[in-house]
């Protein structure tokens, strides 16, 4: 049994510039992917907290979305729900890409945290795309545009995490277990699966077609051996929907097959998948969708 006196637990949030690597490191902290991954930006929309519980602690990192100029109101709501994590955090991690010198993405954010009086970890990821001498300049460079508590130089893609968690450990405070030691992530399955859903279109479409297509769950019904769920996929326009069914229903049929072997792991049972697309002209301005889709949180 823990020694509830010397246990800790915390808040961490995950910031950064869209696409430097903020669901691939929690997926790396988890051990599981529970935060879709692509390598196109603003893939994650919503605050999706990991849970890693250790002998002696229980860290739960909040994966935000990419902090960034919004050019709808489901970005305003996506950036602002980034900036809100810092009151409510332990630990902040700004984390940003070894193969790129700070821009003025970087420099807005960390502008951002000027009053903010919880301890900022630089997290510098990708390391292992850069020549090493190239490292400890920019982390120079870095390090002279905040008073960083830690610098620490990653590779989430690799697994290699340096010395990330036992600093982290270091800044949490003594208190309870928030959640149970299996547990991964505080949200539904139904939301997981539809991070699964997008994912798989963010991998098989392109230029503006991830970014227009929302995913709900109408139905999901569980039994022993097998769980069936119904999935709309939303888009804007209907050539959008032309090029998510795909010729001949190919293409939607792909998405549906690698999301059901995706949702088939997550589960630990059969599933079956049924996807339709239907278009919903506007839907990022929409609050009903919004709120739908999880953007607007409910209060």
């Amino acid at each position: 049994m823990d020694d509830a006196k010397n246990f800790r637990s915390g808040f961490i949030a995950i910031i950064g510039r869209p696409n430097v690597g903020k669901s691939t490191l929690m997926n790396c902290l988890l051990g599981e992917k529970i935060s879709i991954i692509s390598d196109k930006p603003q893939t994650t929309r919503n605050r999706i907290r990991g849970i890693l519980t250790l002998p002696d602690a229980q860290l739960v990192f909040l994966d935000t979305p990419g902090i960034h100029k919004p050019l709808h109101k489901m970005n305003e709501i996506m950036v602002q729900t980034a900036l809100g994590t810092y009151g409510e955090v332990d630990v902040i991690m700004l984390l940003v890409e070894a193969t790129e010198r700070p821009g003025a993405g970087d420099k807005f954010i960390i502008e951002t945290l000027s009053k903010i009086k919880t301890p900022v970890f630089l997290v510098i990821n990708k390391v292992d795309l850069i020549a090493k001498e190239r490292l400890l300049p920019l982390m120079q460079e870095l390090s002279g545009l905040y008073p960083f508590a830690e610098i620490i130089p990653v590779s989430a893609l690799k697994h290699d995490l340096g010395g990330l968690v036992e600093a982290l450990l270091k800044r949490l405070p003594k208190g309870p277990k928030y959640f149970p030691d299996d547990q991964l992530t505080d949200q539904p399955e139904r939301f997981v699966v539809t991070e699964i859903i997008r994912e798989k279109i963010f991998e098989l479409t392109k230029e503006e077609i991830p970014y227009s297509t929302a995913v709900v769950i109408e139905q999901m019904k569980e039994e022993p051996n097998l769980t069936s769920i119904h999935a709309m996929i939303y888009v804007e326009r209907d050539s959008q929907k032309g090029i998510v069914i795909g010729k001949n229903g190919a293409l939607l049929k792909e998405i549906g097959t690698r999301a059901r072997l995706d949702a088939e792991k997550l589960l630990g049972v059969k599933v079956f998948l049924q996807l339709w697309v239907k278009v919903k002209k506007g839907w990022r301005d929409d609050d009903y969708m919004l709120r739908n889709v999880g953007i607007i949180e409910e209060k």
